[in-house]
């Protein structure tokens, strides 16, 4: 049990990623919130997969891009748990257009989320920890698109890539109080996101023509690494990028 009497907040855990964390947390001893935003009901279920494997959840409403609603999320995981040792900023979303074509609506909504939300709980969450007293870690999902372009994803693209610098930075100004802020960084993984290419096989080959393990993730594959960061095995690692993708990164282009 890595994460044996720790308490965890997964943003955006009802689906994909973020409930393979979630569920991989509960697995390995933690007290975990589940966050949603609009699937309430896949929040529960996400609440009882944990339940039914011995630990221990609570699900919490609240859009990571409202200050006052991740505070509420913070509040109400220590009132029901005692306190907060892991936050994971998983909520994202996604919306491509061609740059010239990008509304600027979207641009704003893209970056409230991804970047401003991320922004937003990491410092909500470094307060109640520096506030125990006792340090804590924050895990960052990121993705491969915080180095690697992707036309069409322009708004995406740059909030990764500010939430590289902005993982950086913070990671130094949180050592002294034993915190400790990382990203994870997914190239292609079997999430609700990408369910389009279930509908364009096409566009599946050339995305696997770029992975040099020749398939596509899974969000337990994430999870694992998530689990890692999380517990005391990674004391010493902080300010970095963790990328899995498959070889993606270093294949990318060259075909």
């Amino acid at each position: 049990m890595q994460l044996e009497n720790k308490v965890a907040i997964v943003t955006g855990s009802s689906l994909g990623i973020g409930r393979a964390i979630a569920v991989a947390f509960g697995r390995e001893g933690a007290s975990v919130a589940i966050n949603y935003r609009s699937h309430p009901d896949e929040g529960d279920q996400a609440v009882q997969e944990i339940e039914k494997a011995g630990g221990k959840a609570i699900s919490v409403k609240a859009d990571v891009s409202e200050p006052e609603e991740v505070k509420g999320l913070i509040q109400k995981t220590v009132q029901e748990f005692g306190r907060l040792d892991v936050m994971v900023n998983n909520a994202g979303i996604e919306q491509k257009f061609p740059f010239l074509e990008t509304p600027l609506d979207v641009w704003e909504k893209v970056i409230s989320v991804n970047l401003t939300g991320v922004w937003i709980g990491c410092q909500e969450a470094a307060r109640q920890m520096v506030s125990q007293g006792d340090g804590g870690r924050i895990i960052n999902v990121s993705s491969v698109h915080e180095d690697l372009p992707m036309p069409t994803n322009s708004p995406y693209c740059a909030a990764k890539g500010g939430l590289r610098m902005l993982m950086r930075t913070i990671a130094v100004e949180l050592a002294p109080h034993s915190i400790t802020v990382n990203n994870i960084a997914p190239g292609a993984v079997e999430t609700p996101i990408n369910r389009n290419l279930d509908e364009h096989p096409g566009q599946r080959q050339v995305l696997l023509s770029e992975i040099p393990l020749g398939r596509i993730g899974q969000p337990e594959e994430i999870a694992s690494l998530a689990v890692y960061l999380a517990s005391d095995a990674s004391s010493y690692s902080t300010g970095s990028t963790f990328v899995v993708d498959g070889g993606m990164m270093r294949q990318a282009g060259s075909l």
